[in-house]
């Protein structure tokens, strides 16, 4: 038997294992890395999260991967040089955390990397029969494995659009895993790039949970402050849209985005939701003289109404549920005020810090588990009747030599 295969199996079959879990999420500020310690496997996980840290990254960052990111068109040859430069410097990243927590490679049984989204395209979106639902992620898994030396899970979307789904998110499993609850009706609302939610009703099985994206969350808010307030990233404290006037007739055009209205589980990204689809409502909407502040004002108050939408829906169902919100959102007064006065009575909105987990964490913690599943032997479940999660585990393996 080939050493590392013997390695894997000895993985396999211990009680805890030690991992690492990385994202990357389209907002492009930071690598968020969380050290899990994980015991058990299926409804008997039970995880701890010792470290936790997002690390920066260069300031050429955000400019290489934007040349690419959402785009149609781009230089091919940029495109494979940073598969390969993500994944060294995920690994270089992934040395510096172990180094500052003084914790020894040795004693990390393997690293699960989400990898970079550059491009996001289900079938409902590109609309080409003759092609299947896609996504792509780069940051390639044998560089994190080689720059590291730690075994390395990667590319956790491709055997979930393999399987029949849409390549996000994934967030169910993990979420059914860390989060449900027999007493209350709980929603895991993430608020990323993207507004995505995770359904967990009181005492359901993990068939019972549902996950979708609801429509954009900061992305097109940072679009544009970075296309108009460089050197800027993104509106901090809401600072640009507190200044300005929600311009209703832009409001409605936004509103009017067809996949606003199609039911769960659904998908979508700044493919769809970017500035052009922005300066489309503005010429249809005949407002081309707002100012800045207006727009932002304008496009917080879209992202609002997109997720409180949603969540209003859900209370028609359930009566009263608890939503738990992670991602850089959290960080947007001016958002989670709008999404708290836009939503229904019986709906409370709090930090996942209140379940006990940093809410920056999650979304790596997330594939920690996933590649803890997939350690174990055990797939993500079974499918429930949308198919929103097949019954597949996920995640590619790169050996470090």
């Amino acid at each position: 038997m080939h050493p590392h295969i013997a390695t894997l199996c000895d993985i396999s079959s211990k009680p805890q294992r030690t991992i690492v879990g990385l994202m990357s999420g389209t907002s492009m500020d930071g690598l968020d890395v969380a050290l899990c310690k994980i015991t058990g496997a299926g409804p008997d996980t039970h995880i701890e999260v010792t470290h936790f840290e997002t690390c920066s990254y260069p300031d050429e960052y955000q400019q290489y991967v934007r040349e690419i990111f959402a785009k149609r068109d781009i230089d091919l040859q940029h495109l494979t040089l940073l598969n390969a430069w993500i994944g060294k410097l995920h690994g270089e990243l992934v040395n510096q955390c172990l180094a500052k927590w003084q914790v020894p490679v040795s004693a990390v049984d393997a690293i699960a990397s989400h990898g970079q989204t550059v491009y996001h395209c289900p079938q409902k979106q590109h609309g080409l029969a003759e092609f299947p639902n896609a996504t792509l992620q780069i940051g390639d898994g044998c560089h994190v494995a080689v720059t590291t030396g730690v075994m390395t899970l990667s590319d956790f979307r491709q055997k979930h659009i393999a399987a029949g789904g849409e390549g996000a998110p994934l967030a169910a499993y993990g979420d059914y895993l860390y989060f449900a609850d027999k007493t209350e009706h709980r929603v895991l609302l993430n608020i990323g790039g993207i507004a995505n939610i995770t359904v967990l009703p009181k005492g359901a099985s993990m068939q019972q949970t549902m996950c979708a994206d609801l429509g954009p969350g900061n992305t097109m808010i940072d679009a544009y402050i970075q296309q108009h307030f460089a050197p800027l990233q993104y509106d901090k404290d809401s600072e640009k849209a507190k200044q300005g006037t929600v311009n209703s007739p832009l409001l409605s055009s936004l509103m009017a985005h067809s996949f606003l209205s199609l039911g769960m589980p659904k998908t979508t990204g700044p493919e769809v939701f970017n500035l052009a689809y922005l300066q489309t409502c503005i010429d249809s909407s005949g407002v081309a003289r707002l100012s800045h502040e207006d727009i932002l004002a304008t496009l917080t108050e879209f992202s609002a109404n997109c997720i409180a939408k949603q969540l209003n829906a859900l209370a028609n169902d359930f009566g009263e549920i608890g939503v738990y919100v992670s991602g850089g959102g959290l960080h947007n007064p001016l958002l989670i005020e709008r999404i708290r006065a836009l939503s229904a009575k019986g709906i409370t909105l709090s930090s996942l810090s209140e379940l006990g987990i940093d809410p920056d964490a999650k979304e790596a913690v997330l594939f920690a588990l996933l590649a803890n599943e997939t350690l174990a032997g055990n797939a993500a479940d079974k499918a429930d009747n949308s198919g929103s999660m097949p019954a597949v585990t996920m995640g590619k393996f790169s050996f470090p030599d």
